[in-house]
């Protein structure tokens, strides 16, 4: 079966190379589902985004302006220079030469202008609008809970091995239980010793997991005992914690404005996508 949409035919590589760019990203949200219809889902969707970009590149060009050669250009250029390997660049492109890349950014940009014609006359959200979406998401933007913590940190490393980071660590732990105060013992033997030590304040996902996991669990003001992360030995101190906390609406008032402005330029898309949708003539033959 071949896809046309508008007369134009659509190359089933086009629609395989959406569903490989698909794939991993519902393979895991999907794992619990039959492969087969995992699969059969997927090169739907697949076909759905294949179908509403030709129909906007198909817009695109007979409505947008054409776009100058110096434009063309200097936009090539730019792209140019974040590869290192140029024949990275033509496979990323799948093209041949800087002619036919042109052509591809050319298209690129007047779905872009397209698509800002689309949503630019969108309103600024009212007063009401930003009112009920604070009350709908309080739980979303709440601030995650906050700990400021201090360590000491011995890598184990081609200088310092497993036994020599432990001795150190353990050393530093002894002249803590002993009275010893932790920023001092930071400057002294740790890897990290600037601001004695102090980490400021972190949230979960900052730091790695057995760390993290030692860390959240102590006391204000408790010392932790050695423990193992993957970078080498520490001793960690709880300073303070802030508990999840909802901010007043003023100070989340602009992130607010964005999202709901970000909502409504993704409706008028998908209704502008719609709207072409139901003029289409799509036929698979």
């Amino acid at each position: 079966m071949t896809l046309f949409v508008n007369g134009e035919k659509i190359e089933e590589s086009e629609i395989k190379r959406e569903f490989e760019r698909l794939k991993p990203h519902y393979e895991q949200a999907f794992k619990d589902q039959d492969p087969k219809q995992q699969e059969s889902q997927i090169l739907d969707w697949s076909k759905e985004n294949v179908i509403e970009m030709v129909l906007i590149k198909q817009e695109a060009k007979k409505n947008a302006d054409p776009i100058p050669e110096a434009e063309l250009e200097s936009v090539l250029a730019k792209v140019k220079e974040q590869y290192t390997d140029q024949e990275q660049f033509y496979k990323d492109f799948d093209a041949k030469d800087d002619e036919k890349i042109k052509e591809i950014l050319e298209m690129q940009i007047k779905v872009e202008r397209r698509l800002e014609e689309v949503h630019k006359d969108i309103p600024e959200p009212s007063k009401q609008d930003v009112s009920q979406y604070y009350e709908d998401n309080k739980e979303q933007l709440k601030s995650p809970e906050q700990i400021r913590v201090a360590h000491i940190v011995k890598y184990i490393s081609w200088q310092t091995d497993e036994e020599a980071a432990q001795n150190i660590i353990r050393q530093a732990h002894d002249e803590l239980k002993n009275g010893a105060v932790l920023e001092t013992l930071a400057q002294k033997y740790s890897d990290c010793p600037e601001n004695g030590g102090d980490l400021g304040y972190i949230t979960r996902g900052e730091m790695v997991e057995e760390f993290e996991d030692v860390v959240f669990n102590l006391g204000v003001g408790q010392a932790s005992n050695v423990f193992r992360t993957r970078f080498g030995f520490h001793i960690a101190k709880l300073y303070d914690r802030k508990a999840p906390a909802l901010p007043e609406l003023k100070e989340v008032k602009d992130q607010i404005v964005d999202a709901l402005k970000e909502q409504a330029k993704s409706k008028a898309i998908d209704d502008f996508i719609d709207k072409l949708k139901s003029k289409a003539k799509i036929e698979e033959k």
